[in-house]
């Protein structure tokens, strides 16, 4: 998806860590488990039996010294059918570099042993360790700014605070999201008659959330963004 840095930037000064909450002018605000499973469809409800990124996995993956994500592909992918090694690889580069967006930006086996469960067909609630992992991240945030320090690179699901920014405040964004319409998967042999359309609307929040457009850090737009959060949304937004 498309970073809206201007967003992230003002919204990140009306965090508070004692509250866990956005502290906007219209109210309080924060993402819940109810949000992470409309805005991405992963499990919450499920029982976590064990603590997965405390867990040492059986299988092992070579990480360092590598060449970056494109040497950890061109290593671990494979040609024949899909093997239990291979899919744990997979997910444990969908789970670094796309969901918990990792700080080194390079291959780690810091989720190996939950990319190992879910290969092996285990259910876990990657849900809430996902709402977790944004709270420490508003939480590094929120120290940077009070120490005025430069913010960085700190890794953390930045992506999902977007998406929950992006459905909470899309008419001031001037994005409707119930008119988005998407392709449909159509065969080629197949002939839309006239009551046929070849759009579809999206199948849920996060679909209609994730084509917004980004933004740099734009100052004009973090001080207009700011003083939206400050003055607070009228009801009708």
């Amino acid at each position: 998806m498309h970073r809206n840095e201007s967003l992230l930037i003002a919204a990140s000064y009306f965090w508070s860590d004692t509250l866990n909450a956005f502290v906007f002018g219209h109210g309080l605000a924060s993402p819940t488990l109810a949000d992470v499973a409309m805005l991405t469809g992963l499990d919450v409800s499920s029982a976590d039996s064990t603590h997965f990124f405390d867990t040492k996995p059986s299988a092992k993956v070579e990480t360092r010294s590598i060449g970056g994500w494109s040497g950890y592909i061109q290593k671990y992918r494979r040609t024949s059918p899909v093997n239990i090694k291979e899919q744990t690889c997979f997910l444990n580069m969908w789970l670094d570099k796309f969901v918990f967006c990792g700080r080194s930006v390079g291959p780690t086996s810091v989720h190996l042993a939950a990319a190992e469960n879910l290969a092996n067909g285990g259910q876990f609630p990657l849900g809430r360790y996902l709402l977790g992992a944004a709270y420490h991240l508003l939480h590094q945030v929120t120290r940077k700014l009070l120490l005025g320090q430069s913010i960085g690179n700190l890794g953390g699901p930045w992506w999902f605070i977007n998406m929950w920014l992006n459905l909470h405040l899309h008419k001031r964004l001037e994005f409707n999201l119930f008119t988005q319409r998407f392709p449909r998967d159509i065969a080629e042999s197949h002939v839309l008659d006239e009551e046929e359309s070849a759009t579809r609307a999206p199948l849920n929040f996060g679909v209609a959330v994730i084509v917004l457009s980004g933004s740099g850090g734009n100052p004009d737009q973090v001080s207009r963004f700011f003083q939206t959060l400050y003055e607070g949304l009228a009801r009708d937004v």
